[in-house]
């Protein structure tokens, strides 16, 4: 089953399939509506879901060109969408309703721009929007979405999907726990079954969660801050914490821990200038780009990299791509590998010419190098799965750092394998061996085939003492962590490289 779950999540973008999630809620509240089941005029519904898409619609796109950066469509309809399942439905008739929802969207719109630092804004836009419209309009959002017991199984399976597919499990489950602590801590005893129910049922704390608290560039990108930015949220979440006379509200505990997040976490939007682009492999390319700023990372990390398309498909004009270059080097390296049927955004890449610019974001990832230098590590990679472990060994010679390494690169001929030069390097300089698993052509010294048990023990006879790190497509990454699992690797000995928004 979660097999199964993952295959249809691996064809889905991150931001693609919440705002499926959210277009599917506005649907069923509208079908509920008409049968009574929601306590709305499904016309006013529609009337304001339609006032949204288009107010935030137009706000972006003036920002965005006053700004000079891409527009990004998807996470304008997934702004305006939470904003209409938030906000209570208005009328057409109701002229101060309707002003109230464009200022509400106009100010979550310009938060991605106003309210930046260094590129990157600093609150969740939909809160932003919903604070100021509370305490300038004195129209507070009612997050009438969380509180209709029949739309309650939607919200649970889609943000279910969600959670699952950003693997934000810790962040979820910690603030959940957090929030309901602090509820029964502030609650009479004799009233802790009543303020469970209300909670769970009646409130907005399950939609919060996966929709709000997960916004990806408003939240830590790294375990322990995550979880800490879970836990203030939480905590300010419950409807009983106040200081004096003032009490929190949803999106005000949610624009606390956005500040939280800033300080704790890296901080900015990078716009890079394409230099060169060089051939790795046949149908893999590196575009190298220069910064007009130092970009400070760890070899193994990933970044969420912007193009703006004039027309894109179903996967968006956001992905995430590993950084094939090491910190050491100047340039940032991008590494992509293109197929027939590449999407919109490898096809507007493959236009790129030098002196283009690209944005770049969300610098994560936890596939770096373990801190002890003399932890044995064997590098699995298959295909262009190669770029994180060429950013790692690049840092290595680079630092002349010698690290008791094994590598075993994957590949279907030899034209697919990438980055000779570097893996030539390590092998010279440091004393790091790579062995070749070739498909179809293999040659001499090489091992012919895929990566598979019996490759890992004859080229690592002492891999139940080595930390493996996977990287490449995704059932070639499943398929070997199962079977290191089965020859008795533990699994605290195993790291994927793993990013949101795989499709």
């Amino acid at each position: 089953m979660i097999k199964t779950i993952d295959r249809f999540l691996d064809r889905l973008t991150m931001y693609r399939l919440i705002l499926y999630y959210l277009m599917a809620l506005v649907a069923t509240a509208l079908v509920f509506g008409f049968a009574g089941l929601v306590p709305h005029d499904p016309v006013a519904l529609a009337f304001t879901t339609a006032l949204a898409l288009a107010a935030c619609w137009i706000a972006n796109k003036v920002f965005a060109r006053v700004f000079e950066v891409p527009a990004n469509s998807e996470s304008v309809y997934i702004t305006a969408l939470i904003l209409a399942l938030i906000l209570d439905p208005v009328a057409v008739t109701d002229l101060a309703g309707i002003g109230a929802v464009a200022f509400a969207c106009v100010w979550a719109i310009s938060s991605k721009f106003i309210f930046a630092v260094g590129r990157k804004h600093l609150f969740n836009p939909a809160a932003l929007g919903v604070a100021l419209s509370a305490f300038l309009l004195d129209k507070p959002a009612t997050w009438w979405v969380g509180g209709n017991l029949w739309l309650l199984p939607v919200v649970l399976v889609g943000g279910i999907l969600i959670v699952r597919k950003l693997r934000r499990l810790d962040l979820f489950a910690t603030f959940v726990a957090v929030a309901l602590a602090t509820i029964l801590a502030t609650t009479d005893p004799t009233q802790y079954g009543v303020a469970l129910k209300e909670t769970l049922t009646s409130s907005p704390l399950l939609f919060f969660a996966f929709v709000m608290l997960t916004e990806p560039l408003t939240a830590p990108t790294t375990r322990l801050p995550r979880i800490a930015f879970a836990a203030i949220v939480g905590f300010l979440f419950a409807p009983n914490i106040h200081i004096g006379s003032f009490y929190f509200t949803p999106e005000l505990a949610l624009l606390a821990g956005n500040l939280f997040a800033y300080a704790a976490g890296p901080r900015g939007r990078f716009v890079l200038t394409l230099e060169r682009i060089e051939r790795s492999a046949v149908d893999s390319y590196d575009f190298i780009f220069r910064s007009q700023r130092k970009l400070a990372f760890q070899a193994g990390q990933y970044l969420e990299w912007t193009l703006g398309l004039d027309r894109s498909d179903n996967r968006g004009n956001r992905r995430y791509f590993t950084i094939a270059s090491a910190p050491t080097e100047e340039t940032v390296r991008l590494g992509v590998k293109f197929y027939p049927e590449s999407s919109a955004f490898k096809r507007e890449l493959m236009t790129l010419k030098p002196g283009d610019r690209i944005h770049a974001a969300q610098l994560a990832g936890s596939f770096t190098l373990p801190a002890k230098p003399d932890t044995k590590i064997a590098f699995l990679a298959g295909g262009i799965g190669i770029t994180p472990f060429r950013s790692m060994l690049q840092h290595l010679v680079d630092r002349k750092e010698r690290r008791p390494i094994v590598i075993l690169y994957g590949t279907e001929g030899q034209q697919d394998i990438a980055y000779r030069d570097v893996l030539g390097a390590a092998r010279r300089e440091l004393g790091i061996r790579t062995v070749h698993a070739v498909a179809r052509g293999g040659e001499r010294g090489q091992y012919p085939g895929y990566i598979d048990e019996r490759l890992i023990r004859l080229a690592i006879p002492d891999y139940l003492e080595r930390t493996f790190y996977i990287s490449g497509p995704q059932a070639m990454v499943k398929a070997l962590r199962q079977k290191l699992r089965a020859m008795g690797v533990r699994r605290s000995r195993i790291k994927v490289d793993y990013f949101p928004g795989f499709a």
